[in-house]
């Protein structure tokens, strides 16, 4: 069996600029994450989300195509994102999109790396 030219596509994300109280709304960011994974078509098989004190959050979703994770620093308006996933790239863009929308990302950076 031959290899295909990609495994997955990891998408690395900084979002700047966003609203600070849903950096620290755990709840409130598992649901816009839920939704953008919804968004990409994966596969939803765990979700744990963590709120530190004072401020922040570290949340993932463990996909059967990999992984969505997300650390914010609501003091200084940031959030960075770490999606993966061996599923359609373009739907990925549209779960970023959204999310930064959820936000209020004013000013967003991507990386793409292909993996495999």
């Amino acid at each position: 069996m031959s290899k295909p030219t990609s495994l997955g596509h990891h998408c690395i994300v900084d979002f700047h600029d966003c609203d600070r109280g849903i950096l620290d709304d755990a709840k409130q960011l598992e649901e816009y994450m839920i939704a953008a994974a919804k968004m990409a078509g994966v596969t939803i098989l765990q979700v744990y989300f963590h709120q530190f004190a004072p401020q922040g959050i570290s949340g993932t979703l463990i996909i059967a195509e990999s992984h969505f994770n997300i650390h914010t620093w609501p003091e200084y308006g940031y959030a960075a994102a770490d999606l993966f996933t061996c599923g359609d790239p373009s739907k990925i863009n549209e779960a970023i999109e959204h999310l930064a929308q959820k936000i209020d990302c004013k000013r967003m950076e991507k990386q793409v790396l292909v993996r495999g």
